[in-house]
């Protein structure tokens, strides 16, 4: 039997892609958390470009979060992607969304200023509206079947839940269906078990370490 290894770090919401869909398929596999800033020497030998995930496939590395989600789907059933190629690279496109819109909450977390912290929230809400115009009334960003984009968008939408606890952005304004579907997803088994109880604890304190403008909210709030 094939053994699995995900090699993650705690914060790294790649990593939660990878754990989501192992879940969702019920694969076997053990977890193994490092710390990214002292990395042990066995883990720069599996992974060339120093980052998590990696999954150890009886010890064969394979690196990035895509390659290993699309492994994951090749290998493992149920499938997550339509069955249409067309459907399957519209799909992707949205994954890809998903990932740039968690380099635009990076952006966001790491605001040095009170000004670009609000064009940064602004950018985001401009995102969620594009969200809104095209997602179907149901429960996933496809009606009733859970795809590799929900996949991709739970850990997107984790992060808000400890922004909310900051302060009010506004970033779900007008946008009922995006709405709908993150609150879905936060009760998936698979998204829930992607992290730690202790996420969202760890997650403030890494805001408040950036020292960042997002930081100073934090301070002003306790």
């Amino acid at each position: 039997m094939t053994q699995l290894t995900l090699v993650s770090h705690k914060l790294c919401p790649y990593v939660q892609r990878a754990v989501i869909l192992l879940e969702e398929k019920d694969v076997p596999y053990v977890r193994r958390d490092i710390d990214l800033s002292d990395k042990p020497g066995w883990f720069l030998k599996v992974s060339p470009l120093g980052k998590t995930p990696v999954l150890l496939v009886d010890d064969q590395p394979v690196f990035e979060s895509a390659v290993i989600c699309e492994y994951l789907e090749e290998v493992y059933g149920p499938a997550l992607h339509p069955e249409k190629a067309l459907d399957r690279a519209r799909h992707r496109s949205w994954v890809e969304f998903g990932s740039s819109t968690l380099n635009l909450i990076a952006g966001f977390y790491s605001a040095d200023t009170e000004e670009m912290l609000q064009f940064k929230a602004d950018e985001l809400r401009g995102r969620f509206l594009q969200l809104e115009a095209i997602l179907e009334n149901g429960l996933f960003f496809e009606g009733k079947q859970f795809s590799m984009v929900d996949v991709a968008f739970g850990p997107v939408f984790r992060y808000f839940d400890v922004f909310e606890e900051i302060d009010n952005f506004g970033f779900f304004e007008n946008t009922p269906k995006v709405l709908a579907w993150r609150t879905e997803l936060a009760k998936r088994n698979s998204v829930q078990n992607a992290v730690d109880t202790q996420y969202p604890q760890w997650l403030k304190q890494f805001f408040l370490d950036r020292r960042s403008a997002l930081s100073e909210r934090i301070r002003q709030a306790a």
